[in-house]
């Protein structure tokens, strides 16, 4: 029997892949359909103190062979006060008892902890609120003039200090779980920096998502010769299969960095169960899906966990705990092993597509047969 469960920040997931922030996020409707889904937990759409429409359209763009999509939406949500009212949650879960989970991404630092202190008020005034963890986006720019906070690391580090010093993250049972959404780091000193400063907070932290989208991204209109995106003179942030490998390396460098404590949720470009497990191989406890879900609806989570559990199956594993984090280093071996998998692979689907054309020679037999007395029938045909 194969186990996808696992747990990020000690919050239990029935399944290791759930949503990313972001599409089809921003309503009870829209969430309501991904709890009622594979997913393991839902996560809402990253919330600002005051509702807001986001950016003119067209603000998104997806490449005419899905290899990459591009945003810029400019965080059009309902607001924080309606992503934690008892309401929302309720039409959102309804009889599900997966983690429902907040993310905020204050234009500010002072619009965070409002926000978190909003959060904190909430459940004490209310106890059946269930908010499992608060996601905090370092990802976006949130400061006028400066850039994205996980990019500048003496406000990250202020940012931190901060919101950790929070009453809410105070005694021996915070009052939710706070996890952190990270940009995408290219050069290994970003990402020792990085993670330095998240180890300093280790006891407030309990997990990071990596990455977020590839910022200053641009797609041309070949035929009108302008950008495709309309806000920002058209640079949006790059999503989908493209980032793939950009986030295996984040998490991958992640994992070693940060104190062990310290969970990895691995985001960016999964579209399958597949991508799934190497998210995993490289040390993720769970696995977010953000522009696949923005494409395909929630269906995607069922067809991922299922993609995932026949893969496990053939590799001999129960439970992710049995191979996350384990991805071997390059060797003659195993360039031989990948070598002959491919080849018996590419001769298995030879024979797959072989066998389809002669069943579908054979039903084209059948069919002229049935044609042919048909035809002598209608027409009075004798054989001689």
């Amino acid at each position: 029997m194969v186990d996808l469960s696992t747990t990020i920040g000690g919050i239990p997931l029935s399944s290791c892949i759930y949503n990313a922030s972001g599409p089809r996020t921003g309503s009870s409707a829209a969430m309501s359909k991904i709890a009622a889904s594979s997913s393991g937990g839902v996560l809402a759409k990253s919330a600002t103190v005051a509702n807001q429409t986001g950016n003119d359209q067209p603000r998104t763009w997806h490449d005419e062979n899905g290899s990459a999509s591009l945003n810029s939406e400019g965080l059009p949500n309902n607001g924080i006060e309606y992503y934690i009212d008892p309401k929302t949650i309720a039409e959102t879960m309804g009889d599900q008892s997966k983690p429902y989970m907040v993310s905020i991404s204050g234009k500010c630092l002072n619009d965070n902890l409002l926000m978190l202190g909003q959060i904190s008020d909430a459940i004490n005034q209310n106890p059946s609120i269930n908010i499992a963890a608060v996601e905090l986006n370092l990802a976006c720019p949130n400061i006028v003039g400066k850039p994205t906070i996980g990019y500048d690391f003496e406000q990250m580090e202020d940012v931190m200090k901060q919101v950790t010093s929070l009453p809410c993250f105070k005694g021996s049972k915070p009052l939710f779980r706070l996890g952190v959404k990270m940009p995408p780091y290219f050069d290994r000193p970003h990402f020792e920096q990085a993670a330095a400063i998240l180890n300093k907070y280790k006891s407030v932290i309990t997990y990071v998502a990596s990455i977020n989208t590839i910022g200053n991204a641009l797609a041309v209109d070949y035929y009108a010769e302008m950008p495709v995106i309309r806000a920002k003179g058209g640079f949006a942030g790059l999503s989908g299969p493209a980032v793939k490998y950009t986030a295996l390396a984040n998490v991958k460098q992640m994992r070693e960095l940060l104190d062990e404590s310290i969970d990895v949720v691995g985001v960016g470009g999964v579209t399958s169960g597949k991508d799934a497990f190497e998210m995993i191989l490289c040390g993720a406890r769970a696995v977010q899906v953000g522009t696949c879900h923005w494409v395909e609806g929630p269906s995607c989570f069922d067809r991922m966990c299922n993609e995932l559990t026949d893969i496990m199956k053939e590799k001999g594993y129960t439970s992710i705990d049995d191979f996350r984090g384990k991805l071997k280093e390059w060797s003659k071996e195993g360039a031989a092993l990948s070598r002959s998998a491919k080849a018996a692979k590419k001769s298995s689907d030879k024979v797959a597509i072989e066998k389809k054309e002669s069943e579908n020679h054979s039903i084209l037999a059948v069919l002229f047969a049935i044609i042919a007395v048909l035809l002598a029938d209608k027409f009075n045909f004798v054989s001689l």
